[in-house]
C-alpha cells in the first residue's frame, strides 16, 4: 500500500514541495530512484527518496502530491503499488 504527503521538510534536510517527485520509505537510501506502479489503473511515476516512513500499518511508501496526482489516487488517498528500484545512471 502507497499514501502520499504534502510536503516539507525531510529526513534527509531537504526541503519538498507541490510539485516534486519524492518520496519517503523506511529503509532506501535518501536519492535512490523508484519506479511506482498504481495495481489499479497501471500508471506509473518515478519518485526520489527523500524522506523516511511510512509509519502506518501495511504501507510500503509515501509518495508526494504531485507523485499521487501522477498515480491518480488522490481521490482515494492510497493505493495498491508496486515499487521497483532503478539502477543508477
Amino acid at each position: 500500500m502507497a499514501s502520499f504527503y504534502g510536503g516539507g521538510r525531510t529526513a534527509s534536510g531537504e526541503v519538498t514541495g507541490p510539485t516534486g517527485l519524492t518520496a519517503a520509505h523506511r529503509t532506501l537510501p535518501f536519492g535512490t530512484n523508484v519506479l511506482v506502479t498504481n495495481f489499479r489503473n497501471g500508471k506509473t511515476v518515478i519518485v526520489r527518496i527523500t524522506d523516511r516512513g511510512p509509519y502506518g500499518r501495511r504501507r510500503i511508501i509515501d509518495v508526494s502530491r504531485a507523485a499521487a496526482r501522477e498515480l491518480d489516487m488522490i481521490g482515494n488517498g492510497t493505493t495498491l503499488v508496486s515499487v521497483v528500484l532503478l539502477e543508477p545512471h
